[in-house]
């Protein structure tokens, strides 16, 4: 593939109905082609006999960030945060940083604040896990919405009423070859997150 044709790949947005956010991009011969959707699964670690149903959605940027905020409430009125970053990592690897016991309105309203943040960088993550039992929102590097837990019952009300399809059988964007996409201007944002929930480097800098 020439240069020219790879840039062009990479300003594509739209497939069909689906619209991407900046932050990914499949590869170009597209052995994923992104749409819209979800499925139910397992996941499994044999090493721990765990095994726990998971759901992953798939939404097309316009109504993503809305349904991923829609997804929280079920938590409860306090949850933990864990903020996710690959900036400055290499192959592959990426940083946790865990905030304990935070409001949720005061999540969602630090979350609303870096909406372009969240959306439109590749190399930021968050997960919102419940403190009253096993329950977890991920909103990941790939905008991908992913829900671990025994009762997927209320998550997946909430996608139904916004026009997301059950499909067992689609594949995700981050199970092929695809292309992460960040800035300066995201990792600052990223710090400036960090700062907000009082994690992390930047946090602690500005804190001391």
């Amino acid at each position: 593939m020439t240069h020219d044709k790879f840039a062009a790949h990479l300003l594509v947005d739209r497939y069909g109905d689906f619209r991407l956010t900046g932050a990914v991009r499949p590869s170009p011969d597209l052995p994923v082609v992104p749409r819209q959707g979800y499925r139910l699964d397992t996941y499994r670690d044999a090493s721990a006999g765990l095994k726990v149903p998971v759901l992953a959605a798939s939404v097309s940027a316009e109504h993503l960030f809305d349904i991923f905020l829609d997804l929280l409430p079920p938590l409860g009125d306090v949850v933990d945060v864990v903020l996710e970053t690959s900036h400055d990592c290499e192959g592959g690897e990426h940083r946790d940083l865990v905030r304990e016991e935070v409001d949720l309105a005061v999540v969602m309203s630090h979350f609303c604040d870096f909406e372009d943040l969240l959306l439109h960088d590749g190399c930021t993550g968050v997960a919102v896990i419940a403190r009253s039992g096993p329950l977890e929102v991920q909103f990941d590097e790939h905008k991908l919405l992913v829900v671990y837990g025994a009762d997927l019952r209320p998550f997946e009300r909430v996608l139904r009423r916004a026009g997301v399809r059950r499909d067992d059988r689609m594949k995700l964007i981050s199970e092929a070859e695809h292309l992460h996409s960040t800035g300066p201007e995201h990792a600052e944002a990223f710090d400036q997150l960090c700062c907000r929930f009082g994690v992390g480097e930047f946090a602690e800098w500005v804190n001391g």
